[in-house]
C-alpha cells in the first residue's frame, strides 16, 4: 500500500491500515535541498513534521549567528510536534543536512484525526514523552559531564540512530564535523578535536574531519559510564 511508509514514523507504526490511510490523505510532502531551510525560529509554527527520507538537524541560533545543535534527526523521526496543541511559534530552527523528503499534517488536519482516532493520539504523547526523556538526559548530560564524557555519550547516541556496520566498524552514516559534534555537546571545536586525538591513540575512533568510525563501542562507554 502506498501508505505503508509511515508504518516506520513511530507515532504511526501500530495503526491499522484504515488510520494510516486517513494520515496519509492529511499529509504534505515536501523535497528541501542540502542545507534549505525547513522553518525558522520564531516563525508561526504549522504543524507536525516527520522524515520520510535524508537528514534534519535542529539547531537554536546564538545573537551573534553561532548554531547549536539541538539534534539530528533520520527517516521515522518527528519534530516541531510540541506544536501540536498549540499555536506558539517554532520553537528551533530546521535544516536539511542532505537532500530530504519532509511530510508535514497541518495543526487544523490533525486535531480532528486526533479527536476521532485515539490510537493516533496516544502514539503521539508517547512519541513526545520519548523526546522530552531525551532532553533530560541531555540536560544531564551538560550538566554534570566532563568533556570526554559528553562527547562519548553524543557519539554513541549518533552511532545507535545513525550508524551502519563496516568491515572496519561502526560508521555513524551523516556527513558531521568536529564543529557540529562541538555544538551538540555544547564546546569549542579545539575541544572536540582534542578528545578524538586521544580516542584515536586509545583506538577507540578513526576517521577525519567529516567521517567517524567507532571500533570500540565498549571503550568508548567506559568514558562516561563511572560519571553518571
Amino acid at each position: 500500500m502506498e501508505f505503508e511508509y509511515l508504518r516506520n514514523v513511530p507515532a504511526f507504526e501500530d495503526l491499522p491500515p484504515e488510520d494510516l490511510a486517513i494520515i496519509n490523505r492529511v499529509t504534505i510532502e515536501r523535497i528541501y535541498i542540502k542545507n534549505e531551510t525547513i522553518f525558522m525560529e520564531g516563525e508561526n509554527g504549522v504543524g507536525f513534521h516527520y522524515v520520510k527520507s535524508g537528514k534534519i538537524k535542529i539547531v537554536k541560533l546564538s545573537a551573534d549567528g553561532r548554531e547549536h545543535i539541538i539534534n539530528i534527526l533520520g527517516p521515522g523521526e518527528v519534530f516541531a510536534e510540541v506544536l501540536l496543541f498549540n499555536k506558539e511559534p517554532y520553537p528551533a530552527t530546521a535544516i536539511a543536512v542532505e537532500e530530504s523528503c519532509v511530510g508535514i499534517i497541518r495543526n487544523n488536519d490533525l486535531e480532528p484525526v486526533i479527536i476521532n482516532h485515539p490510537r493516533v493520539a496516544m502514539n503521539i504523547i508517547q512519541v513526545m514523552s520519548k523526546k522530552l526523556l531525551f532532553i533530560q538526559r541531555k540536560v544531564k548530560l551538560l550538566a554534570f559531564s566532563d568533556s570526554y564524557a559528553k562527547i562519548a555519550q553524543t557519539i554513541e547516541n549518533l552511532a545507535r540512530r545513525h550508524g551502519r556496520r563496516t568491515c572496519h566498524g561502526l560508521e555513524i552514516d551523516i556527513d558531521i564535523t568536529r564543529q557540529d559534534i562541538a555544538n551538540l555537546v555544547g564546546t569549542t571545536r579545539e575541544t572536540v578535536s582534542r578528545v578524538f586525538s586521544v580516542m584515536k591513540k586509545d583506538k577507540i575512533l578513526e576517521g577525519d574531519e567529516r567521517r567517524i568510525i567507532i571500533l570500540d563501542l565498549n571503550g568508548l562507554r567506559r568514558y562516561y559510564e563511572y560519571k553518571m
